[in-house]
């Protein structure tokens, strides 16, 4: 049903195992109630950028996750990972999805909510 290794192989052969995302900044300060928003509006619009709406739903899930979780989350899904920080993936029939780094971790430059 799934193919054998849902995350490429690292150079020793063993699948790559997901990392948190390196720190990033964000253009200008954001608050928690804005990272939340910009987050939302690409979870409801993601599935129109292409790919199957379960795959979708599933990188939602294993973003949202701790990385134990989420990696099984990957792995069970049949979601091949080419960056350990999610940001590229594949499914199984080739089809590309895109993270923006927002939805997997808070810029270093957050901003208290007033």
């Amino acid at each position: 049903m799934g193919c054998a290794g849902s995350t490429d192989k690292s150079d020793d052969g063993a699948p790559k195992k997901l990392k948190r995302p390196k720190p990033w900044k964000h253009s200008e300060p954001l608050t928690q109630t804005q990272l939340k928003k910009m987050r939302e509006e690409f979870w409801d619009t993601a599935p129109h950028y292409g790919g199957k709406e379960e795959i979708w739903d599933a990188l939602r899930a294993a973003a949202e996750a701790q990385l134990d979780l989420a990696q099984a989350i990957v792995d069970s899904a049949g979601i091949i990972v080419t960056s350990e920080d999610m940001t590229v993936c594949y499914d199984e029939r080739g089809a590309k999805y895109e993270l923006p780094k927002y939805v997997l971790s808070e810029p270093v430059n957050m901003i208290k909510d007033d």
